[in-house]
This record gives C-alpha cells, structure tokens and sequence, in this order.
C-alpha cells in the first residue's frame, strides 16, 4: 500500500504534475483545477508547492504542481524538491508534461521519472503548435514505447483535459496498468549521470519510432528572425532598453489617475471614520494613533503601490509568457560572466524591479549557492515598486519640468530607464566584488534553453499576476505598514520637553544627513519606512510641517514648494535619487532573505553592503556638485 493510500484521505486520488520548464505545465494545472488551489511548502524547504482539486468520474482528485526541473540529479533546490517528492511515494499517479514541438529534448526527464514512479500518464502538450510546426506525434506508438498511457492535450485552450482527466483515473484505479519496467529503469536516479549516453539513444529511438517531421515551416523561421534581432550584439540591449522603457512610461502614465482615485476615495473614509470615533467618544490618543498613524499609512501603501503594481505586474507576466525573458538573460550572460556571476542572476535582478522579495524567492533557479548568495545580496540594488513612487516625484520635480520640452512622463520614463541601467552596474560591480572576496569561486557554464515564442493568453496572464503577485505582494506591505504606521506616529506625537522624539532623532541625523547632501529628516524617513518605502515621502512631509500625522500632497507643484523651502536643491535630489536605489532592504525583503538563507550573517550583509555603498556615493556626488556650484 503506497503512503498516498494509507494516510487520512481527503480525496479520493493524489496525482503530481511533473516536467521540465516551460512546457505548459502551470497552465495545464490551471486548466484542471480552476480556482481551486492552494500553496504550501514542501516539508524542510523554501520552495513553494502549488495544489489543488478536480473532479472526473465522481473521484475527487487532489493535483499537485512540482517544480519545473531538467533532471532527478537534483542540482537545484526547486529539481530537489521534484525529486523528492517522486520518491516518496505519496500520490497515486504521476502526469508527466512533455512539449510536443522538443519530445526529444523533455524525454529525457521523463525517462528518469518512469524510472521510479510505477504509475504514470504522459502528456503530450502544445501539441496544436507543434503540428503548425510540421511535428506530428503517434501517441499510440510513444504509449507502447513508454509503457504508459500518452494523451494529447492543449491547455492553453483547454484541449483533450476530459481524456487525461480520464486516463488519470483508470491509472489511479488499476484499470488502465502500466509497463515501466520494459524501458531501462531499476536503475538509482543517483546514477543518471553516469547513463546519459544510454538515455539520449533511448530518445532518439523512441522520437524516431512515433514522430513525424514535414520540413520546416513559418513557425520556426519566425522564431529565428526574431531571435536574430533581440538575441543579436547590435540590437539586443538596445530593443531591451525601449521595451522596458515603453513599460515604465505606461506604469507612470496609467498609475496617475487610479492613485488619485484611491487617495480621494481613502480620504472620504477617513473622514467618515473622525465622524464614527467622535460620536463613540474615542480618546483623541486612540483616534490619532488608530486614524492618523495606523489608517493613514495603510491608506497610503494601498493607494501608492496597488496602481503602479497593478499594471507592471500584468505588463510584466505579458512580456515572461512571450519567452522574451530568457533572450534578456543570454544578453546579459556576458556581462554577468565576467563579473564572476551567473547569466540568470539577470532574471532575478529583473523580478526585483516588481518586488525584491520576489526577486530574492526568484534566486532558487541558481543551482549553486554562491550564485545563489551572490545574487540574493545584489537584488536589492534594483528598484522595487515600492520605491518608484519616490523616484517619479524626484524627476517630476526637479527633472522633468516643461523646459526640457518633452512631457513629463516621456522625460519620467527615460530617466527611469537610465536609473535602471545605473543599478544594473552597481550590481555587476557588487557581483564581480563579491566573487573576489566573500564569494570566491568559479561560476559554473551557464546552459539556457530559449523556448519558442508564444502569444501570451492576456485575460488569464493578467488575472493570476494580479491574484499572484500584485495582492500578495500588497498582502505582505500592508501587515508590515500598519505597526508601522502606528510607531510613525508615536514618535510624532509623544514629546520629551519641547519637542517630540521625531524631532530628535532628525536633529541627531542631521549632521550625518548634510555631509551625504541630504538632511535629517530624510534619513530619519528611510529609517521609518524600513517597513514600507512607500511611506518615505509622506514622513518627510510630516516633519517638515510638524503636523504629527502623514500629509498627503495634491501636486508636484506644491510638493517641490515644500521641499525647496526646506533647503532641497539639486543635489539633495541626486542623492536621494542615489539613496532610494542603494539603502537596505525593507522588512519584507529582510524576512525572506532570512528565509531563503537561513542565516543572520547574510541577511546583516544584504543590509549592510547596499547602504554602505549609497552613503560612500551620496557622499562623492554631493562634494563634486558643491564644488561645482550645484
């Protein structure tokens, strides 16, 4: 009796989805089980399992998603797992996804899985592209091969579900019996390596026995053009530049107006709640610490990060279904080589730009750890979101005026380009420093599969990334900005003497604060909005209008007013362009950096290295500015 039948069982089956990256394989999981889903950790690791459920013949049936993986030889964390869990025995039956346009290529996987799993269903995936491709597939033939039950499928569409659904059940029943025994396999997945050769020719026998290719056709000669202008020297980067600038113009121009709203709307409540407090007879400490610390802030990450989130996300997701991510990785593989790091910490450096602590779960594709440590200790050196908003108000303010004669969002999203570009320096010298010093060592060849490019299913990529990302995303800033809206205003408004505690902490930095070509206030600012850096620029308002509560500001026009009042000039916004980029992580990058390393040690130096860093360059900015009269 496998461990799946003699557990409590709360379905009627357990089946596992299992493939190598990039052949549909969340999409298929998607497809079957809709809505009904769930994530968990698998017991002892970091790396997140998908779940969830499905009928078919009155059984219900629980699926759970494994981590994409290449092989059983476990050189990540994620093909671990995979592992793992396949020789655990605890399921029923085991959906292997196979990309039917690369059957060669994904049969290699699936032999080491049949290898150990006595029960299994091959699917056949994408299998509408591929036969536009010219490939056409003898499922019959590659079941007899195989030993297992092969169905067509085409998730995307929602294709041939109904006879997997079916072949699932006959597998997980015992009507439908299954013969992995006749490929090659009592063999330890240990020993993969050592049979490489033996697996590739038992490939190569089975796709010429049930394969059948008709030449070339538009399909692959259009992915080669393509490739040949966005994989090439001469227009790679510079396509890429225009891509993500095109993006960065759409998230400043479409979040404007939805932030409005929000902040408007937040208002109204906030007035409706002074009413509510007032007729209860609230204690004036409790509405202020409730109304004007904790709700405000709340009210301010929500309004400030849900917009622009809401559409870089989707915007982003878009661009990653294409299959134009790993061609940003092979650009970039030669920069990040010669910088002692590995060519998909540029995947990772570009899922920090959404969300750093996104970024940082992102660094379990490296497969060795101090890739993985190098990359998890520069991600912080690209923007997140929720640091764009202070970024935007300093260029709209001080850069991007109707001189320049161009609109403020044209001018807003060159820039943003060109502070990305920046960034993307800092963290390949951070990288090449680190594998020097902390990170010696070589980097291993970096193998990058580029698969074809796919038109993204729009109205599902943009669901899942705003349910996946954006939400989760904002779920986490939010639990971490309501004590600290609470702790912003305490030390506002609770007073030692004349003034209140704010008021000393910004005193006792402003010596600091003036020699970076910044002041008190803001660095006090940056340390109060550790939690959340959306909250950054209303503290600054807050102190420098004494109000004892976050100030929200209706225009630009008003805000530069107040700063420049306050002494701002060029330079305190070159530098605070300069310390937005390079300061530490906010709590929730912290805790998962924590997470993902399980160390105080590593987790102290992805604080330390970044801030250090932007103080030593606040500090040479604002003297050669002063020296030259800025």
């Amino acid at each position: 009796m496998s461990r799946a039948q003699s557990r409590s069982r709360e379905a009627d089956y357990y089946i596992a989805l299992s493939g190598n990256p990039n052949v549909g394989k969340s999409t298929l999981f998607n497809a079957l089980t809709g809505l009904r889903q769930h994530t968990g950790n698998w017991t002892g690791k970091t790396v997140g399992l998908a779940s969830g459920n499905f009928d078919s013949k009155g059984k219900q049936i629980e699926v759970t998603d494994l981590p994409g993986a290449y092989s059983l030889t476990a050189f990540s964390g994620e093909e671990a797992v995979t592992r793992d869990y396949l020789q655990s025995s605890n399921y029923d039956c085991v959906v292997i996804v196979l990309d039917s346009g690369i059957l060669e290529r994904n049969l290699s996987f699936a032999l080491q899985v049949l290898a150990i799993a006595p029960k299994a269903v091959v699917c056949l995936n994408l299998y509408d592209e591929s036969q536009r491709r010219g490939i056409f597939i003898d499922e019959k033939a590659l079941s007899n091969e195989l030993g297992v039950p092969v169905v067509k499928t085409c998730a995307t569409k929602k294709r041939g579900l109904k006879e997997l659904k079916n072949a699932v059940c006959g597998v997980c029943s015992g009507k439908i019996k299954c013969n992995t025994a006749k490929n090659l396999y009592s063999l330890n997945p240990e020993s993969y390596e050592q049979i490489s050769s033996s697996i590739s020719k038992r490939c190569r026998e089975i796709c010429s026995a049930c394969q059948h290719i008709e030449g070339e056709n538009n399909f692959d000669r259009r992915n080669r053009r393509l490739d040949r202008l966005l994989t090439s020297k001469a227009f790679g980067i510079p396509v890429m530049l225009c891509l993500f600038g095109l993006l960065f113009w759409i998230t400043a121009i479409g979040a404007n107006y939805p932030s409005e709203f929000l902040s408007f709307a937040f208002g109204e409540i906030k007035q409706v709640l002074y009413r509510t407090f007032d007729y209860l007879n609230i204690s004036p400490f409790l509405t202020g610490l409730l109304i004007d610390g904790v709700y405000t802030t709340l009210s301010w990450v929500v309004a400030v990060m849900l917009p622009p989130m809401a559409i870089f996300f989707p915007l982003f997701s878009l661009i990653e279904d294409s299959g134009y991510l790993p061609r940003i990785a092979f650009n970039l593989d030669k920069f990040f080589s010669k910088c002692g790091a590995h060519g998909k910490q540029s995947l990772t450096m570009a899922m920090g730009i959404g969300c750093n602590a996104c970024g940082v779960t992102g660094c379990r594709i490296l497969e060795n750890k101090r890739d993985r440590l190098t990359a998890i200790l520069t991600n912080n050196i690209m923007p997140c979101n929720g640091r764009f908003p202070i970024l935007i108000a300093m260029i709209m303010m001080f850069f991007a005026g109707s001189s320049f004669g161009f609109s403020g969002s044209a001018i807003t999203a060159v820039l943003l380009v060109l502070i990305i570009c920046a960034c993307v320096l800092f963290t390949l010298f951070v990288s090449k420093l680190l594998s020097v010093t902390l990170l010696k060592g070589e980097t291993p060849g970096f193998a990058l599969e580029l698969p074809p490019y796919r038109r993204p299913q729009v109205l599902k990529t943009i669901i899942s990334s705003i349910r996946d990302r954006t939400l989760f995303v904002l779920g986490r800033a939010v639990i971490v900005a309501a004590p600290a809206g609470a702790v912003i205003w305490l030390s506002a408004n609770i007073n030692i003497g004349d003034f209140s505690i704010l008021k000393y902490c910004t005193d006792f930095l402003d010596p600091i604060g003036r020699f970076m070509g910044l002041d008190g206030v803001i660095l006090m600012a940056f340390i109060l909005g550790f939690p959340a850096n959306e909250t950054v620029i209303p503290i600054i308002i807050m102190s420098y209008m004494a109000s004892g509560t976050l100030v929200e500001y209706t225009s630009y026009e008003q805000l530069l007013i107040l700063f420049t009042s306050n002494g701002w000039t060029i330079t305190t916004a070159v530098c605070m362009i300069i310390f937005t980029v390079l300061h530490f992580p906010c709590s929730t990058t912290c805790l998962t950096i924590k997470k993902e390393t399980g160390s105080h040690k590593w987790t102290f130096l992805s604080v330390v290295i970044p801030t250090v860093l932007g103080i030593i360059l606040c500090i040479l900015t604002s003297s050669v500015m002063r020296l030259f009269g800025a």
